[in-house]
């Protein structure tokens, strides 16, 4: 009789769904059998996204790096005052909306810290200059700039409440949260979120269904390396495939990549090994099935990029002409002439997408106003042939 395993690599090169068993089963594959289970998940992925990859040309736009929260492996945040703090006034979100809209780009990507305004009083001092009582408010008025400067917003500004995301829907193209993982395991003493009461799961996973009940479409993944054990990457895999099977709304999975920082609790942390990461990968196409947009950023694995491709990624996620990864400022974006290279000599071309895929584009998923704008931006096919990025 076949194994557990072997069965479910069977049903997934017939591009059957596989159940929670099925995905479990997948662990028992050795890491020998990696070149196996990259072709599975490169034909999976082949059969709904053929030979293209997409990224989405835009402006990080670090609207606070205050932040609550305190993660193990985070550079990000800043405290009120501290080296590199740094809250981003509407003038300085309109210039450089401006000049990233003149370097082709679409995208507005608002990433900030969460809920500042819970823990320090200074920055509560701020929204009150500018007029609003939230840094939610504060978001709104950020993405209303942005889009008057010509690029669509996508926000991704920590956990928010269901009556935030409202306010924002008619603002943005699509929102995102990253779920990392799904494990309460990870909240522990001595663990990465420990001190990240924002990280809790069970909240997180509330805005992701959220989300999708305000019909946004929405960006989600995990983030692997952080101590987590390969269970409960395949755990939070099957959470975010049980979400997106009710309401539709998940328009893609990150498979983002811990990479070590000096100077923070987890500098000493092993990194994944490139095997390890087109595993995740590979597991992650064959467990979200060949609909699902798979995405890995590749300035985090610049040296393997090739290797992702074959683990059945579709996008590479967002990368700028003009602003640096601020979560990872170390990890340079590739520049888009090499990326298309690269690509081309695998057998697949490069596009620019906007920051929400073509099948949301319809009245069911966007405001009429956010709707119109994306319209007008899709119609200018060809809009970002964007030929380098800076770091």
């Amino acid at each position: 009789m076949a194994n557990p395993a072997d069965i479910a690599l069977e049903k997934a090169a017939r591009l059957e769904p596989l159940d929670d068993d099925d995905a479990y089963a997948l662990l028992q594959i050795p890491a020998s059998d990696l070149p196996s289970l990259c072709e599975i998940a490169g034909a999976s992925r082949d059969s709904m996204h053929g030979r293209t990859l997409t990224y989405s040309p835009k402006v990080f736009l670090p609207v606070t790096n205050l932040c609550r929260d305190r993660c193990s492996y985070c550079t990000f945040r800043r405290d009120p005052e501290g080296a590199g703090e740094w809250t981003m006034t509407p003038d300085e979100i309109r210039d450089w909306s401006r000049r990233g809209h003149e370097l082709g780009c679409i995208e507005a990507l608002m990433c900030l810290g969460d809920k500042p305004e819970i823990a320090f009083r200074g920055f509560r001092d701020f929204l009150e200059t500018h007029g609003v009582g939230s840094t939610a408010e504060y978001v709104e008025l950020a993405c209303s700039v942005s889009l008057a400067e010509g690029l669509l917003p996508h926000t991704n500004a920590g956990l928010l409440s269901k009556a935030e995301m409202e306010r924002l829907r008619p603002l943005n193209v699509s929102m995102g949260l990253m779920l990392e993982n799904i494990s309460p395991r990870l909240r522990d003493r001595g663990m990465p979120h420990h001190h990240a009461p924002d990280k809790e799961p069970v909240r997180r996973l509330r805005m992701i269904r959220e989300a999708g009940q305000l019909a946004i479409p929405f960006t989600s993944g995990i983030l692997v390396g952080i101590g987590e054990t390969e269970a409960e990457r395949v755990a939070s895999l099957l959470a975010l495939r049980r979400v997106h099977g009710e309401l539709g709304h998940i328009q893609e999975i990150i498979v983002q990549n811990f990479r070590a920082k000096e100077c923070t609790g987890m500098a000493g942390a092993p990194e994944l090994t490139e095997d390890e990461m087109v595993r995740t990968v590979a597991l992650a196409r064959i467990i979200l099935g060949p609909q699902m947009n798979l995405q890995a950023p590749p300035n985090l694995s610049p040296d393997n990029l090739v290797h992702l491709i074959r683990a059945g990624i579709n996008d590479w996620g967002g990368i700028s002409p003009l602003t640096k990864d601020y979560v990872n400022p170390e990890a340079a974006w590739p520049a888009v002439t090499a990326l298309r290279a690269l690509c081309n000599e695998n057998g697949f071309t490069l596009e620019p997408r906007l920051p929400v895929y073509d099948e949301y584009l319809t009245e069911d998923w966007m405001a009429p106003e956010m709707l119109a704008a994306a319209e007008g931006v899709r119609s200018r096919r060809g809009f970002a042939r964007i030929e380098g990025a800076a770091s």
